[in-house]
């Protein structure tokens, strides 16, 4: 038997079980992922890899050898078929495997285009894993035309990257601007204007109707009825948590797999974290696509296996890169109700999200020192007058000693 089975060998998994060795644990540890690398970063895929910086194994969180040296049994294509919480067993596509405890850290995966409106044709691709990103990276090419759908950070990103390789490029958007799920509309119009310097054609308030082509795509028509031709397309719609597994065991779905504040699942010999879950949050529950939430709760949920009793706290921030702007996010801006800027030199500019006089967020445009001092005040609870940090003489630090 093995003591723990961790499903998922991705950020959360990788570092689960790398928590598990450093907190002493020296029972089995089984890891298993579908794809035929070992765990590896996911951000740098539409960023540096995409644009040629990096090699797939400079993506590696740890070198192979790491987990044979730790004595973890990391099982590559290697694909779960079903869960028997009853049994304490996980069936793969040719073997069973007992446990004593199991982790969830399936992740998330991207949402497709349906067939019907031509999401099966040969040109059309999202970006989620490395195959995804080495499947369509030779298309990124000289004056070809790439139709991007979804204006969120995946598609600005890959955006980005498709300027800066001389790639002509259109994006789309249905709501009535980028990035309106997840930002306000001063960073939207921060990103507008940076994409369109660089050539990009943003069409807000526009969205895909159909792709057209034989076999591959050849052109696009839009909601407004407007036709383009294309060479590829690139689908950036959002995720949603893998959660088939967990569901077909019994297991409490709710927005991800449910657990509890310690990362316990309905079942008590199940646990879960990263992407794939929610958990209790000021009276809700709250799912986070990020990294940092990955590798956090991971280690926390291997702590309370071993017998640890602690909740876990999210420490929210998240990162993009375009270009040559940086965005850092402090916070979660949900439920803000007003928004203060702060302009610095150049291209800084930091965006403070305000609930009545409840600072929520920040989002820092090539502007680390308010990301830094907004963090801070976040994880401490303190709330500066909206009027001080848009003051650009007022000294940001300053409000760290207030």
């Amino acid at each position: 038997m093995a003591d723990i089975i961790v499903i998922g060998a991705g950020q959360a998994g990788a570092s689960l079980v790398a928590e598990l060795r450093d907190q002493g644990f020296s029972g089995s540890i089984s890891l298993i992922g579908e794809e035929p690398v070992p765990p590896y970063q996911r951000p740098p895929l539409s960023k540096g890899y995409l644009l040629g910086d990096l090699t797939a194994d400079r993506l590696y969180l740890r070198p192979e050898r790491y987990y044979a040296d730790q004595h973890i049994d990391l099982r590559l294509q290697s694909r779960v078929r079903s869960v028997d919480p009853n049994g304490q067993t996980v069936q793969l596509e040719s073997e069973q495997l007992p446990y004593g405890q199991l982790v969830f850290t399936t992740g998330s995966r991207p949402i497709t285009l349906p067939a019907h409106v031509g999401g099966d044709l040969k040109g059309v691709f999202v970006v989620r894993t490395l195959a995804d990103v080495d499947a369509v990276a030779p298309l990124f090419q000289p004056d070809s035309r790439l139709l991007i759908v979804g204006g969120g950070y995946i598609g600005l990103e890959a955006a980005a990257v498709a300027a800066k390789l001389g790639v002509r490029v259109t994006l789309v958007e249905l709501a009535e601007r980028i990035l309106q799920r997840v930002a306000a509309s001063e960073t939207s119009d921060y990103f507008r204007a940076l994409h369109e310097q660089h050539g990009v054609n943003i069409r807000e308030s526009v969205g895909l109707s159909r792709l057209i082509g034989d076999s591959k795509v050849s052109s696009a028509v839009f909601t407004d009825e407007d036709q383009l031709d294309v060479d590829f397309v690139v689908v950036g719609v959002g995720i949603t948590p893998n959660t088939a597994l967990a569901d077909a065991a019994r297991i409490k779905v709710e927005n991800g797999i449910a657990v509890d504040q310690f990362g316990r699942t309905s079942d008590v010999s199940v646990w879960a974290a990263g992407d794939c879950c929610s958990f209790p949050y000021k009276g809700g529950r709250l799912r986070l696509e990020s990294v940092p939430n990955a590798i956090d709760q991971a280690a926390c949920v291997a702590r309370n296996m071993l017998g640890g009793h602690e909740e876990y706290v999210p420490k929210p921030w998240f990162w993009s890169d375009q270009y040559d702007v940086k965005l850092q996010i402090a916070g979660l801006n949900q439920g803000y109700d007003r928004v203060a800027v702060r302009r610095g030199d150049k291209m800084a500019v930091s965006h403070w999200y305000y609930q009545g006089d409840t600072l929520l967020a920040v989002d820092a445009l090539n502007d680390p020192r308010s990301y830094m001092v907004g963090k801070r005040l976040i994880e401490a609870g303190v709330s500066p007058a909206s009027d001080v940090v848009s003051d650009p003489t007022v000294d940001l630090k300053s409000l760290l000693k207030s």
